[in-house]
């Protein structure tokens, strides 16, 4: 067995090292040959390793990146909470059924990949403590929803969902103001309706709804200038008609504008603002006072509990990782 490490001695990164045991059918991790503070990459993904040592994670206090995926990990280590300095988690393709709450010490941490594992539930309060996350990867597990705490992850650029068994999004989705990718499609007979706070996902590119149970899309979506991808197939729409769907991104968009001013017949003339303003998500002042305008003002934009910023702002693209190195060489 030959265990690769790779010495930066620079006298700036002080003889930083990363180790690479990918690949390599391991049942248990051997003794490291390195001193493990000196360690800032740990790569032992594509192995048999059921369990990780305690004592191992606890010393590892200056890793970055971490990379356990494709294992037989049924749960990570409590001492997870020790590594301050992590800042990518890839632990995709395991067994693992709940993330332990001491995962929420790593608030250093910008990337979390927990695809393809058994996970029933997120810790409830992972959001108020990973503030710094940018990018979240949950897809194919078997969660019934995204915990409120979500919301504080204010940073958050990508959040890939797909392929749970999610029933509703989360309340307060208007705070992910630096949101660009959202994928929750796949939930298949479970997600049948979404949020009217969606249309103030400000930063939203790509909207995946697809192969849900989804019948009546949001008006507020019409509202989302920046959004260049929606995947709507796979729902039962009846609204938009599947004849707008079939005319494109700008068409959908045009139609739930037109409803959402009450052009269209039998609409009710801007319902979605009155639900926003219940939310308390914004006070509903029209700009210049003039009700017909378009736009309204963010004045009483809702911050959470002082956590949740406009100001803050922060970046990453999802896909399921498998093999032994591309991962960390992105």
């Amino acid at each position: 067995m030959e265990m690769k490490v790779e010495r930066k001695g620079s006298i700036e990164e002080e003889k930083k090292e990363k180790v690479d045991l990918s690949g390599m059918s391991l049942d248990t991790l051997p003794n490291l040959s390195t001193n493990v503070l000196l360690i800032t990459e740990l790569d032992i993904s594509n192995n048999n390793l059921e369990s990780i040592p305690e004592s191992l994670t606890a010393r590892l206090l200056n890793v970055e990146k971490l990379d356990v995926h494709s294992n037989q990990l049924k749960s990570l280590p409590n001492s997870i909470g020790c590594l301050s300095k992590l800042k990518v988690l890839n632990v995709s393709g395991n067994l693992i059924e709940s993330l332990p709450k001491s995962i929420e010490n790593c608030r250093a941490l910008e990337e979390l990949n927990v695809n393809f594992n058994k996970l029933t539930r997120l810790p409830d309060t992972i959001g108020f403590e990973l503030t710094h996350l940018q990018k979240l990867s949950v897809n194919s597990n078997k969660l019934a929803y995204l915990p409120y705490s979500i919301s504080h992850m204010t940073t958050l650029r990508i959040l890939d969902a797909r392929l749970n068994c999610l029933r509703v999004l989360p309340d307060g989705l208007e705070n992910l103001i630096n949101l660009q990718i959202l994928n929750v499609s796949q939930n298949f007979q479970y997600l049948n309706t979404l949020p009217y706070s969606i249309g103030l996902l400000i930063s939203l590119i790509e909207l995946d709804i697809s192969y849900n149970k989804i019948t009546i899309l949001p008006d507020s979506i019409g509202c989302l200038k920046n959004l260049r991808k929606l995947s709507v197939e796979g729902n039962p729409l009846v609204c938009p008609s599947m004849e707008v769907v079939g005319q494109g991104l700008d068409a959908i968009k045009e139609y739930l504008s037109e409803r959402m001013k009450g052009n269209e017949p039998g609409t009710k003339r801007r319902s979605w603002i009155g639900k926003l303003v219940r939310y308390r998500t914004f006070n509903g002042q029209t700009v210049n006072g003039a009700h017909d305008q378009d736009g309204f003002l963010l004045s009483d934009y809702r911050s959470i509990d002082g956590l949740a910023s406009p100001r803050f702002m922060g970046l990453f693209s999802p896909r399921r990782l498998f093999s032994p190195k591309s991962y960390f060489a992105r």
